[in-house]
């Protein structure tokens, strides 16, 4: 027990120290499960590999330089009109005064501005702003690496049979663990763009400054359990509340209270299945565990790698108790969850070994 203890310590120590590369590998990782599909399609349909996989590559590409260039741009003029909402602020907040002092209440107008403090919000824009160019310095790193790993994929059974020493080895079990992280990563991303799209959509009819960056903060956001959705809401509540008024405030936590709950607590478990969720008190813990190793990213990949995790103790006779554990309780589980559907994985025809 203790030696299996200090390798424990002393790989969470190699991850911790080699933050600056993992997160940008992990990141590449997960960008080829998603594109994954769309290579074996092209495959499937004779294209040579490296025509499919150039196609996808500059796709995301595109992507990827598109959504920064949107949202960099979103925060920056958000941030550039940070002093008008602040002088907004203030004059709400001395109207707030005037009117509790009517009532008998007694609070100063500095014990109001320190907690209402805006300068907080800009600090962590600020931060998001730094993460998100540094995850985009590493694009060309995050790109190849998505690119090897989409060359390998066909071929992948076949060189696993050949170090394996059967070239009629049963891989179902690989297959299994490669399609119910897919089938995680895939729908969660899907269910994550749309809850952007309505957000952003609905902040836009009711008025809101910056309803792309706010449709886009949900989109990220949704990868982190319970913490993100409330971290979401938060600025496009206080931006309509010193725009508008206590009445629009209202509106839009409506709009993302709704959202989360139809998604997260309706669609999300009839998409993922039963087999695809994790307790809450694991939840929580992978985001703090998660958070404290690899920082912002970190939260954000928190429920997919443990995920992959829970997948990997599930396949394991010696530790599948460990991923019982993980699971969420039969109490909390909605009832129309069916578990995913088992796919193959696809091969390389053998001439295009």
């Amino acid at each position: 027990m203790l030696v299996t203890l200090a390798a424990l310590v002393i790989l969470l120590a190699g991850l911790k120290a080699a933050e600056e590369l993992l997160v940008p590998l992990v990141f590449a990782g997960f960008l080829a499960i998603l594109t994954a599909p769309a290579v074996l399609w092209f495959r499937q349909r004779g294209w040579p590999a490296w025509l499919g996989v150039s196609l996808v590559v500059v796709l995301v590409l595109i992507g990827l330089v598109g959504l920064g260039t949107v949202f960099g741009g979103s925060l920056n003029a958000f941030i550039a009109r940070v002093p008008r909402y602040q002088d907004r602020l203030n004059a709400s907040l001395t109207e707030y005064s005037a009117r509790l002092a009517q009532f008998g209440v007694d609070v100063s107008l500095t014990d109001l501005r320190e907690m209402v403090n805006p300068s907080a919000a800009v600090n962590v824009a600020a931060e998001l702003v730094s993460q998100f160019a540094s995850i985009l310095s590493d694009t060309v790193l995050i790109i190849l690496t998505m690119a090897f790993v989409l060359l390998e994929v066909a071929g992948l059974p076949r060189k696993l049979r050949r170090a394996i020493g059967n070239p009629d080895a049963d891989l179902s079990r690989y297959s299994n663990l490669i399609e119910k992280v897919k089938h995680y990563v895939v729908i969660k991303t899907y269910l994550s763009a749309a809850l952007g799209v309505c957000v952003g959509l609905f902040v836009w009819i009711l008025g809101v400054d910056f309803p792309v960056l706010w449709g886009l903060v949900a989109f990220f956001l949704n990868y982190i359990p319970n913490v993100g959705a409330i971290a979401a809401a938060v600025p496009p509540v206080l931006l309509a509340w010193i725009e508008y008024g206590f009445g629009r405030a209202v509106a839009v936590t409506s709009v993302y209270v709704v959202a989360h709950l139809l998604i997260g607590n309706v669609i999300e478990p009839r998409l993922l299945g039963r087999h695809m969720r994790l307790s809450p008190l694991v939840v929580f813990l992978s985001l703090v565990f998660w958070g404290w190793l690899w920082g912002p990213m970190g939260m954000l990949l928190s429920v997919p790698l443990t995920m992959i995790v829970k997948i990997l103790l599930e396949t394991s006779d010696q530790f599948s108790p460990v991923a019982t554990l993980l699971d969420q309780p039969l109490s909390q589980r909605s009832p129309f969850t069916p578990s995913p559907p088992e796919t193959e994985v696809y091969e390389s025809n053998p001439s295009e070994e």
